[in-house]
């Protein structure tokens, strides 16, 4: 089983028999890992993290602890084939089966918080620009559209009315059952433009837009910036944004994100059990699950669930949090049943986990014992090692000491 593993990181790193040969940059370092009795090869590099600026502008939407573009391309363009169905049962923003669905494959997407499909689906059925513009343009803002909620700290008064408006306006099309391609564009886009740090956003000066943060630490922020909310025109930015997702998507791009879209599937649900998933279809999971109690999605989404009309609470209820590895791992153990279950023979799982606690848990060790568990076989685990981003310094992390500083990709494969 090693061979395989060693065989498609060696065509790209050039390792070679006795010898450590540089490959992406710097020196790939192959070691050994035991674990319940059995070793396991560990494969250091950094395989992708020099081509992260590289990744198509449609990846660029916001989600709390999303990983790049080309952590899942590095595995789909070497474990599957065209029109291999490509799985994500974690599948926050999409970037799995939206890159998935570029590089032509057929794919399945699933996340218990529908945000997720919130974010992913519209970016397989791409309006044009000019159909953005014109729905935007046909869109009534009601001067005196009231708020539910207090939300004049993130908002000028005319902005939030524009907002409410929009979320009106989308709200009455999915009751009627009339939302399509282009409401659901605009849907995404909106909602990846609640809050953030620059003019390009409809919120004064706050925290990046992968998480909003509480109205009471809103104020603070304002008073210690000493700073107002500017009126924001919801149009103008999200046509803007909607330039900027699609600047680099190529036609055949759109075409085969469009050919995916016609096959896919969309679930919200948890993941250890999916019904809608045929046994044995699936050729390769690339995914990224929840990390204990890292990230809360209810306190990072609140403003977005507000705006889609979601309850935040009840989503993160459904949503894995375990507070000890145990508990993490028993949830795990379920999930790897339903992907032995969903996984063809011949086919590969990418579990990509971190470092938590301070780097004192390896989640990659506790994850081996649970895929073999589950009848998979251990190929190994690809570690990709990278510097922190500002991203990283933003929610608290310092270099190299806290936190997840790599990414542990460990792969599977099913023999039987």
């Amino acid at each position: 089983m090693e061979r395989i593993l060693h065989g498609f990181l060696a065509s790209d790193c050039n390792l070679g028999e006795g010898s450590p040969e540089k490959g992406m940059g710097c020196a790939t370092l192959v070691e050994e890992t035991e674990i319940d009795g059995g070793c396991f090869p560990r494969y250091v590099n950094e395989f992708w993290t020099p081509m992260q600026r590289q990744a198509g502008s449609i990846h660029e939407i916001s989600y709390r602890a999303c990983f790049k573009a080309q952590l899942p391309r590095f595995f789909i363009e070497r474990l599957s084939g065209e029109g291999d169905v490509v799985y994500d049962p974690f599948s926050g923003r999409g970037t799995t089966v939206v890159e998935a669905g570029i590089m032509g494959r057929r794919i399945i997407s699933n996340d218990v918080n529908p945000l997720s499909s919130i974010l992913s689906r519209p970016r397989f059925f791409i309006p044009d620009l000019h159909e953005i513009e014109s729905r935007l343009c046909g869109i009534r803002f009601d001067d005196a559209a009231p708020c539910d909620i207090d939300l004049s700290m993130f908002y000028h008064p005319q902005t939030l009315r524009e907002i409410v408006s929009l979320k009106n306006y989308l709200q009455e099309k999915s009751r009627e059952g009339t939302e399509d391609d282009v409401d659901r564009w605009i849907r995404m886009v909106a909602t990846n433009r609640l809050t953030g740090h620059s003019p390009g956003f409809f919120s004064v000066y706050t925290l990046p837009p992968n998480q909003a943060i509480s109205r009471e630490r809103q104020l603070l922020i304002n008073e210690s910036r000493k700073q107002a909310p500017e009126y924001r025109d919801v149009r103008k930015i999200i046509l803007r944004k909607s330039k900027s997702l699609l600047r680099n998507v190529s036609e055949g791009q759109r075409a085969n994100l469009s050919k995916a879209g016609e096959t896919a599937l969309f679930l919200s649900r948890g993941a250890r059990g999916t019904p809608e998933i045929c046994e044995g279809s699936v050729q390769l999971t690339v995914t990224s699950p929840p990390f204990l109690d890292v990230v809360h999605y209810a306190n990072d989404n609140w403003l977005r669930c507000w705006f889609n009309d979601l309850d935040a609470a009840g989503i993160e209820s459904g949503i894995t949090m375990a507070k000890t590895v145990a508990g993490w791992s028993k949830e795990m153990a379920a999930v790897f049943g339903e992907l032995y279950r969903v996984t063809r023979q011949g086919g590969f799982v990418a579990f990509e986990v971190g470092e938590v606690r301070g780097g004192k848990v390896n989640l990659d060790e506790c994850v081996i014992p649970l895929g073999i568990a589950a009848g998979f076989e251990c190929l190994g685990v690809v570690v990709n090692s990278q510097q922190f981003t500002k991203t990283s310094n933003i929610w608290g992390v310092s270099n190299m000491s806290r936190g997840t500083n790599t990414n542990r990709i460990v792969v599977f494969k099913k023999e039987r």
